[in-house]
Parts: structure tokens; sequence; C-alpha cells
């Protein structure tokens, strides 16, 4: 079992080995997450004086109780590693119960013949953009406020960010655009990734969380990025890739398939289906800066077995799901999604998940949908705290 997540997730491979420490040194991270600090291997003295002998005898009094005192904090102080602090506040709905879902599948027929775009090895880099926010269209300006100076944290049950509250209920329209065309599919995902933008932005400022949006590298094909190939082969998903800040998508392969897999526009042919699992790789690009990301790597490498490193990467992968859920009910009024629209994506989050024979890393379909509806239904960042939930509500 490799240390990481598998191909294909949109996580870095772990950083080569190289020599060990002499003392165990901070735990990993993923490529592109910085260096270990300024941790040194403590330095060993030589020799000890004839003074030295007499000042042991003190110096062994004076240590025991140093000792003392440091054990007693460090088991007082354990939580920062295992969390057992009361968290910010826990869910209040019970993704795990039943929910009443829906009984007839939507139509599939998509609202134009599928063309057929020759596959390309795009050479552009990642779309950068712009560090200014925009301001809403029918709303005062809401400039995101230069973060504010505060301790952060950045572990998985308490960070910082479950304190950020709601979505601000965005004007964000998406038009006529169809799936199935690669230069409508690709202005849609980048102009609603502005959306995303400023209301992520807005909430994770005000909590002194620094902010910076994502890079895309959108092709029609196939494309290779910083962390691999996209799509891998035999999958259609987009991925985030936490090196640079980017997420890689191919629209013939979200929107037709590819290899096996089939598409979301198989699926699903209104483009709500693919911008929400944008959305949802955009929440992987929250949990990149708000440091969930690297906790949940660290926890990962922590982890000694393949049954423990998977139920980690359900979790991350439905947190990803229910920010996804809670950014789509945010647009719902101006994208717009009504009533129909919105029982299609609860229909279309029951399709997509873990399926037999494959790994058990992003949640069952049933799980992934409650994590949408989740987000969408309390629209609450501590809402989507999946580490504090129970292992039946991330299976």
């Amino acid at each position: 079992m490799p240390q990481g997540p598998p191909a294909g997730h949109g996580y870095p491979p772990p950083p080569p080995q190289g020599a060990p420490w002499q003392q165990p040194p901070p735990p990993p991270r993923p490529p592109g997450h910085g260096p270990y600090g300024n941790w040194q291997p403590p330095r060993r003295k030589s020799g000890i004086g004839v003074a030295g002998v007499v000042g042991g005898v003190f110096g062994a009094v004076a240590g025991l109780f140093l000792l003392i005192v440091i054990g007693a904090a460090l088991f007082g102080g354990s939580g920062s590693r295992s969390e057992s602090t009361t968290p910010v506040a826990i869910p209040t709905a019970s993704p795990y119960e039943p929910r009443e879902g829906r009984t007839r599948e939507p139509s599939r027929e998509p609202t134009e013949q599928p063309t057929q775009e020759p596959t390309e090895q795009p050479t552009e880099q990642p779309t950068r953009r712009p560090t200014e926010t925009p301001t809403r269209d029918d709303e005062p300006d809401t400039t995101v406020e230069p973060p504010r100076q505060v301790t952060l944290n950045r572990s998985l049950k308490n960070n910082t960010m479950y304190r950020a509250g709601a979505l601000p209920r965005m004007a964000c329209r998406a038009g006529n655009a169809s799936i199935f065309s690669h230069s409508q599919l690709k202005s849609l995902i980048l102009r609603t990734s502005k959306c995303m933008d400023r209301a992520w932005g807005q909430i994770l400022s005000k909590q002194g969380i620094p902010f910076r949006p994502p890079n895309y590298a959108i092709a029609s094909g196939r494309g290779r990025g910083a962390c691999g190939d996209y799509p891998q082969p035999g999958s259609m998903v987009p991925y985030y890739c936490p090196r640079n800040s980017t997420i890689y998508a191919s629209t013939s392969a979200m929107a037709k398939g590819n290899g096996n897999a089939r598409g979301y526009g198989q699926i699903i042919s209104w483009h709500g289906g693919i911008i929400s699992m944008m959305a949802h790789e955009y929440g992987h690009h929250v949990q990149n800066i708000t440091g969930l990301m690297d906790s949940w790597w660290a926890q990962t490498l922590d982890s000694s077995s393949n049954s423990g490193k998977l139920a980690l990467s359900r979790r991350l992968e439905l947190q990803a799901t229910c920010f996804g859920g809670m950014w789509m009910r945010s647009v719902a009024a101006s994208y717009p999604i009504n009533t129909a629209r919105r029982g299609e994506l609860f229909w279309f989050y029951g399709q997509v998940g873990d399926y037999p024979g494959y790994p058990r890393d992003h949640g069952s379909r049933a799980n992934n949908q409650r994590w949408f509806r989740q987000g969408w239904e309390k629209s609450q960042a501590y809402q989507c705290n999946t580490w504090v939930m129970p292992s039946s509500a991330t299976s």
C-alpha cells in the first residue's frame, strides 16, 4: 500500500524516502506544502567533568521535578494530535440516517448531440487568476477584507474554518452551456469558479484565514499535470493538485466518459452535475488553504493499516462533497436551481461514490448523497465536519 492516496484522487505521491533521522522528524507533508520547519535533532555533548558529577546530584532532583511538570503538560495537552478537545460545534444533522430519496430517474437526453473533439495535449500553463475579488452583481462592494492576525487552528476536528458560517448568497448565472461542447463547458467552469472565489474568500478571510484562489487547467481531451495525467486511465474525474493549487479536468471525459468509466453527462446531462463536481474539487482547495489537508496527510502517514488510510480518505472526500453542496445552495436562486433541478442533484449524488471491486476511498453512494444534502440543507461550515461523525456516517 503506497504512503498516500491512490492515483487519480488529486493528491500527489509521497515524497521520496531519504536517509532516516537519528531522531524522528515531524510528520511528512505532501509535496508543495513547505519544509518541515526549523526542527533539528538534539546535539549530544561529549564528556562530563568532576563538577558535573557534583552538579548531577542536584540536577537529578531538578530534572525529576521537571519531568513531572513536562509529563503533566504532555498528557494534558496531547489533544493537539488526538484532538480530544470539544469541537467548535457538532453537526446537528444525522447524515447516516436514511432519508427519503428520489424514486424516478430524471431524463438523460442531452440537449444537443455530442460533438467529437480531437484529443489534445494542452501546452498552455494553468489559468492564473487575478487576486482581486469581483463584487456581486446585485449588491454593494464585497471586496475580500485583509485577513486578521489571529492564531489559526489547522486541525481536522477544531479547524478555524468551522467558525466561518454560511456562504453568502451569490448572483452567479450559468446560462444554457452544453456539457458536450468543450468551449462552452470550459467557459462555464472558469466563470463559476470566480463565484466560488467570491463566496469562499469572504467567509474565510473574515476568520483570518489567508485566501488565494486556485488555478485551472481544462483540456478537451487529455493532459498531464503536476500530480499526473488527467484524466487518469479508466477514469473521468477531475482532480485537485495541492502541489500547485490547480484543478485539472478533461471536458470530454467528464461529459462522455473514459474507457469503462461512464461520464457524468451519461448520468445527468444538465451542466449542474459537472459544476457541482467542480465545487467538490474547489472544496479540496478550501481544505488545502485551511490546513485540513495537511492534517489529513499527517494522520494518513501515521495510520498503520490500509483500512485506516481509506477511512481517512473517505472523511476528506465526503467533507469536500459537503462543501460543494454548500456552494450550490448559495447560487441556487441565480444559477438557477429550481426544485426539479435540486431533485436531480440529490439523485445524481446517489449515483456516484465507491463501487464494489474498487477501493473504498470516496464513501458509499448513499453517504455521498447525504453529505451533499447536508451541505445544501444546513449550509454552515461546521455542519461539514466529517471528522467528528461516527464511522457509519462516512462509510
